[in-house]
Order: structure tokens, then C-alpha cells, then sequence
């Protein structure tokens, strides 16, 4: 067999340690937990940054972070199912707008209702309730 080029290759086979990686982390009831990703693919990916300046200018100055190394990172990881770790994302997208989702809520909730309009449901629903049983009793 012929030895392997490995300059030649675009995906080297041998993982080399990224080092210390800024990882973003979401508060929880147990403490913090790293915030996992999905890639473009939809696929679940972990996320590292070799600096904070780079997170910070992906994710924005109010995500909290701590410092893992690569192998640390994958062995939180491995447990969740998520294989992939990417260093240094590019992009990601905008959180989701929660202030107008709450407001579209408040607009359709059920407390909105006029009481005559739920008093009308309640009643309709009754009577048809005694219809089914006036053909049932017979």
C-alpha cells in the first residue's frame, strides 16, 4: 500500500485540540449548562470559540460563557448524542422575538372574550349536550 498524503487532504482524519474554547452556557435550575446548536443541516452541533471577542461578536455582549478545553467540551457532549463540535461559528440566527409572540397571545387568549360571548358558548354547548340525550332516551 501506498502512505497516506495527509497534506493533501481537506478534512484531516486526526482531531488537533483547539485548546481552551470559550463555550456558550444558558442559566438553568441546576446551575449553568452549555448551549448546544443546531448546523445548517439541522443536525445538533457544540460550540467553542478560540476567543471571547469572537463569541461576543456572534452571539452578542449578554451571552455568558466559561473557558472548557475541546476534549471536555466532547465528553459533556458525547452523553446528549451531539458528535460535532465547531470552533469559531461565522453566523447565527436572531433569537426568536418573544415580545411580539406574548402580544399576539394576549390578543387571542381567551380572557379577552366577552363574558356574554363565553355565557353563549356554555349555553350552547348544554343544549346540546340535552339534545343528544332527548335522542339517546328516546
Amino acid at each position: 500500500m501506498s502512505p497516506v498524503d495527509r497534506s493533501e487532504d481537506p478534512e484531516p482524519s486526526e482531531r488537533v485540540p483547539a485548546g481552551l474554547l470559550f463555550v456558550p452556557v444558558r442559566s438553568g435550575p441546576a446551575g449553568c449548562t452549555a448551549r448546544f446548536f443546531r448546523t445548517p443541516l439541522g443536525g445538533r452541533t457544540a460550540v467553542g470559540f478560540t476567543s471571547a471577542a469572537k463569541l461576543t461578536a456572534t452571539l452578542g455582549t449578554d451571552q455568558a460563557s466559561i473557558r472548557l478545553s475541546e476534549p471536555a467540551l466532547r465528553a459533556l457532549a458525547a452523553p446528549l448524542g451531539v458528535t460535532t463540535l465547531t470552533i469559531n461559528p461565522q453566523l447565527s440566527a436572531p433569537s426568536a422575538d418573544r415580545t411580539a409572540a406574548t402580544a399576539r397571545e394576549r390578543e387571542n387568549s381567551w380572557r379577552r372574550w366577552h363574558p356574554q360571548h363565553v355565557g353563549a358558548l356554555r349555553v350552547t354547548g348544554a343544549a346540546a349536550v340535552v339534545a343528544c340525550l332527548n335522542l339517546l332516551i328516546g
